[in-house]
């Protein structure tokens, strides 16, 4: 089954942790000697053999382990003759089997999310993410994220379409975000959140943070109080299962969602304070990134811009640092 790549979900913010330098030249090299038989491999034989159904589950099992060693992967797919068109009929092969529950078999899931993998190749090369989106290929993948199933074969399929979006969102092109927004892929999102494990839940929120970071990103999500008001709900929910289901990446990446809200309602008091939720104050939840710099700061900045919101014209008073009433939640959070 093809997974989610820890460089789809990297923190692109902050430098990496000691303990992922730590031996890095040791484990790059052990890197490299693995991906030596790959690198050796005939892959336009593998994409040749795309084309016949005979050889094709091999061909694409193949391909989707070598997706992040070959660089010169997703342009030989892209524009090798047939094989876009032979990729999306496997995955509108599927279409009958996701359209109700108990349908899809685990060995159907793990051709598509194969198939998926390649999709998500091209979706993250700089070559072809424009060509990918311009095909209008991601509205295909769109049926799997709106599937209610939370079975395992349902759950895989899901996964790997949020990377393929994930992709594309990952560099903030503009055009992309258009196309995305225009296609209403926040719908796509907040279902994957509602029924999908905290892994897919955490894909679909990074597609929202990424989309959030965008100027237009943010207007569209601010500019009707009822989408606001559904997008703050849904993060709200997800901050209420962090206590039982912990993740530090996902809040994280909550409450960079929640800032970016903030900075485009610096003097709606009503709405702004949607964008502190309780649990933002809770000690178990601000607890989880008390020792991440970033995310740290992410809080303090929305602790500033709520407090600024609620002064008259919506004047704040100037804190040396940053520093404002967040740091004696922070204190409160400790201890």
């Amino acid at each position: 089954m093809a997974v989610i790549t820890e460089s789809l979900l990297g923190d692109q913010s902050s430098s990496p942790p000691p303990e992922a330098t730590s031996g890095q030249n040791n484990s790059e090299s052990t890197r490299r000697n693995d991906a030596d038989p790959f690198k050796k491999v005939n892959v336009e034989q593998w994409i040749l053999e795309l084309r016949d159904r005979r050889t094709r589950e091999n061909a694409l099992q193949c391909l989707s382990k070598i997706r992040e060693i070959r660089e010169d992967l997703a342009p030989l797919l892209w524009h090798s003759f047939g094989t876009t068109y032979t990729l999306l009929k496997e995955i509108l092969e599927v279409y009958p089997m996701v359209t109700s529950p108990h349908l899809l078999t685990q060995e159907a899931s793990n051709r598509a999310c194969n198939t998926l993998s390649l999709y998500q190749c091209v979706a993250a090369h700089p070559e072809t993410e424009n060509l990918f989106v311009k095909a209008n290929i991601p509205m295909y993948i769109y049926p799997f994220l709106g599937t209610k199933s939370k079975e395992k074969p349902y759950e895989y399929l899901r996964l790997s379409s949020l990377g393929v979006i994930g992709a594309l969102v990952k560099d903030n092109d503009e055009d992309i975000i258009t196309f995305l927004l225009q296609t209403q892929v926040f719908c796509y999102c907040i279902r994957c959140i509602e029924v999908g494990t905290i892994l897919s839940r955490t894909v679909a929120t990074f597609i929202i943070e990424r989309i959030l970071i965008s100027d237009q990103g943010m207007k569209y999500c601010i500019t009707f109080a009822d989408r606001f008001y559904v997008i703050t709900q849904v993060l709200s929910r997800m901050l209420d299962k962090l206590p039982e289901e912990p993740s530090i990446r996902l809040l994280k990446l909550i409450i960079h969602c929640f800032l970016r809200l903030s900075d485009g309602l610096t003097r709606d008091v009503d709405s702004l304070s949607l964008c502190l939720p309780r649990s933002l104050r809770d000690s178990r939840v601000i607890n989880l990134v008390s020792e991440d710099p970033v995310a740290m700061s992410y809080l303090r900045r929305l602790y500033c811009n709520v407090a600024a919101g609620r002064k008259p014209n919506g004047a704040a008073g100037k804190q040396p640092n940053g520093a404002s009433g967040a740091e004696s939640n922070g204190r409160v959070a400790k201890g």
